[in-house]
């Protein structure tokens, strides 16, 4: 896939567990692991909002397009 999701990169920037940032944003632990993993298939605005929030970030720290080139 082309957007790669750094959740993992924040979290450890912020010296963050996943536990604590479900209880910040009230996000079940399971859901930010399967989006950490990037096996999510969308992200709701609200959801991002609560992440960025607790990880005082932007969205763009999180998500990151890489383009993929087939010939």
């Amino acid at each position: 896939m082309a957007i790669i999701v750094n959740l993992d990169v924040m979290l450890a920037r912020r010296k963050m567990k996943l536990k604590e940032l479900s209880e910040k944003t009230g996000i079940s632990s399971v859901n930010l692991s399967i989006l950490k993993q990037g096996k999510g298939k969308a992200i709701r605005f609200s959801t991002m909002e609560a992440i960025c929030r607790a990880l005082e970030c932007q969205p763009g720290d999180i998500l990151e397009y890489k383009p993929t080139f087939t010939p």
